[in-house]
């Protein structure tokens, strides 16, 4: 290969390895141009530049393709560094309304044992208030049953001595 060719090629070359953008490819493609008209007008044209140029072609469709892979890559971790950073905040959160639901439920409970403890308490002192009132009806009752026994004991007895009085008395007759 004659080297003022070598020498269009190589700073392609270097292009190629430092670059990776469009630009790179519409420098190869001015090159093949560029290639392709020297072929045209030079006779002594080499054909294995164009070949060279086609591999920096393909070389840079290869680099294109990994920087793609090596791109998608990086979306792909990133997605999934955000769905694991989504996750942890997801189970955070979950965590987070699950003590609050505890400490929910422990209030509530703790609140209807004491309002069970009330009504425990005012139960028991209905069943005394009943209890003592049982109490003094049962006492009320027997004193008036006493009572109306006294009276019916002192009728009784006044009523004896009224008969009795009478069998002493002389009848006028």
């Amino acid at each position: 290969m004659p080297t003022h060719l070598l020498h269009s090629i190589h700073p392609l070359n270097s292009l190629i390895l430092t670059f990776s953008d469009p630009s790179t490819m519409e420098a190869l493609i001015s090159q093949f141009t560029y290639l392709s008209d020297q072929s045209l007008n030079d006779k002594n044209f080499d054909p294995q530049t164009i070949e060279d140029l086609m591999r920096l072609f393909e070389l840079e469709s290869y680099k294109a393709w990994a920087a793609m892979e090596l791109e998608l890559d990086n979306e792909v971790t990133d997605a999934e560094n955000s769905m694991k950073e989504a996750e942890d905040e997801l189970e955070s959160a979950m965590e987070s309304a699950m003590r609050e639901f505890r400490e929910f439920e422990e209030e509530m409970e703790r609140e209807s044992n004491k309002e069970l403890q009330g009504l425990l308490s005012i139960g028991e002192s209905a069943r005394r208030l009943g209890k003592t009132m049982e109490k003094a009806a049962n006492i009320a009752s027997n004193r008036y049953i006493e009572a109306a026994l006294n009276s019916a004991t002192v009728s009784m007895r006044s009523a004896m001595k009224t008969v009795a009085g009478k069998g002493k008395k002389v009848h006028p007759s």
